[in-house]
């Protein structure tokens, strides 16, 4: 724990960010990071809890002990708490960003809607690391002469990598674009995440003796065969991409898109990469988002910075409460009123609010037709309304992993939501040396997930070819 009575004597303090319009006019991060001395009262805020939710399985799907390093930076002991929160998280850089943080709404002092601000401390932690030169290549003393190849260089399949690597394998991370980091350089924004921290990460594990291949499609250029016949093992990282469809009528118009090609080239853009396909810009655009998740509100961000005339975001869920019942919800994630710093950019936001169709004029979108919804989310009859939009986005999740190809030719089972079974003790699937981790395991989820589902694949591999591991679950 940290202070005895720190949670009585230091009120909660949480980052700030640079103002909208200043943002708005940058794909940086924005976040303004607290001083030192303010970490340090944070963390002393932790309470001696009898069970600390926050890093149990409600809190913290990588069991992060936050109670821990909370302490370790209380007294000052910055190198430590750095070694006790890369116990359990290989990249915690990444999750101190983009994690949405559910171990915060299951600390106790969320029942008084004061919690530690625990991702603003895992922040300052791994970035004091890297900073101070904490981090450092970790290789294995000893080869096991196993060699192992991961497909897919998101959070799962990069988690898996280093430890496989860590234990003493070869290992091969096979990656089909020109740079690692999966949806993490792709997908989300540089204002949210930039991408040296990926990079830094990369020649880490390089230098672990992790190769990576770039530009190898499994399944498209590269058949999953040759990775079988090569590697003692092979686990498939490659996340859920398949985009839910929610075949409205007039979404084949030009200006209709899904949310993540979108997104994908801008970072394309922002990493100096070329951008091959016909470009999608805001710019002078009444926007429309249909969605309501973080995929959405990255929309929501991209198209202000790339000078949106108007953003409308579209959720066909009622308003949420601004406060939850913490006696029914505690610890677990609320539904209640949030918004994001994109929405905050100025986003109109739309609740309640039904999709029902995209119209147009000589093939071009111009607008967007909706209605009010009733309890059980169907239409109201009378409740139509035309929303103008010279550009829509389609951000509704993703139903699985792409099936042709890979999945295809390594004749896995599927689930009835067509995710590759396998469970989460062997991750092995029905294939032989095969075996699979993260979203297109157990569907589209937090990057906190995949480094778990990545973490504890490694494990079953390693204990699959050797009979016994060290390697933490």
């Amino acid at each position: 724990m940290g202070k005895v009575t720190g949670f009585l004597e230091i009120d909660r303090r949480e980052q700030k960010y640079q103002p909208a319009s200043d943002r708005i006019r940058h794909f940086r991060e924005f976040t303004l990071p607290l001083p030192e001395s303010e970490v340090v009262e944070q963390a002393s805020r932790c309470m001696d809890c009898g069970i600390p939710f926050c890093h149990g399985p409600t809190g913290c799907p990588v069991h992060n002990q936050i109670p821990d390093w909370n302490d370790l930076v209380y007294r000052g002991e910055w190198e430590e708490a750095a070694r006790n929160l890369h116990s359990t998280n290989n990249f915690p850089e990444f999750t101190g960003r983009i994690c949405p943080a559910p171990c915060e709404e299951a600390c106790t002092l969320n029942l008084e809607d004061m919690p530690v601000t625990i991702k603003t401390v895992e922040q300052s932690i791994a970035d004091r690391a890297w900073k101070a030169g904490f981090i450092k290549p970790e290789p294995a003393g000893e080869k096991t002469g196993k060699s192992v190849g991961v497909i897919g260089s998101g959070p799962a399949g990069m988690a898996a990598a280093q430890q496989l690597a860590r234990a003493g394998h070869e290992v091969h991370l096979y990656e089909r674009e020109p740079k690692a980091g999966g949806l993490l350089r792709y997908g989300i924004p540089d204002f949210k995440m930039e991408k040296h921290l990926i990079d830094r990460r990369v020649a880490q594990m390089e230098a672990e003796g992790v190769i990576f291949h770039y530009g190898v499609n499994v399944g498209v250029n590269t058949p999953l065969q040759d990775l079988l016949d090569k590697h003692d093992a092979v686990l498939m990282a490659g996340g859920s991409e398949a985009p839910r469809d929610p075949a409205l009528p007039g979404q084949e118009l030009e200006g209709v898109h899904y949310a993540m090609p979108y997104l994908v080239q801008q970072n394309r853009r922002n990493g100096g990469e070329e951008v091959q396909d016909l470009p999608i810009l805001a710019d002078g655009k009444r926007v429309v988002v249909v969605g309501g998740g973080d995929t959405a509100s990255d929309c929501v961000g991209t198209a202000f910075r790339q000078g949106a005339l108007s953003v409308t975001q579209l959720d066909i869920r009622p308003v949420p409460p601004v406060k939850e019942d913490k006696l029914a919800t505690w610890p677990y994630w609320p539904t209640k009123f949030r918004t994001s710093s994109s929405q905050a950019e100025g986003a109109e936001r739309e609740f309640a609010c039904a999709t029902l169709g995209v119209e147009g004029r000589n093939g071009r979108v111009t607008g967007v037709k909706c209605a009010r919804v009733d309890a059980k989310r169907q239409p109201i009859p009378g409740t139509e309304f035309i929303l103008r939009a010279d550009l829509v986005f389609l951000a509704i999740g993703f139903a699985h992993p792409v099936h042709e190809g890979m999945l295809a030719e390594g004749g896995v089972e599927l689930d009835k939501r067509g995710n590759v079974v396998a469970d989460d003790m062997s991750y092995a699937t029905c294939t032989p040396k095969l075996y699979v981790a993260g979203d297109m395991r157990r569907g589209q989820s937090l990057v906190v997930w995949a480094i778990r589902e990545g973490r504890q694949a490694a494990h079953a591999i390693d204990t699959a070819l050797m009979g016994e591991s060290t390697l933490p679950r």
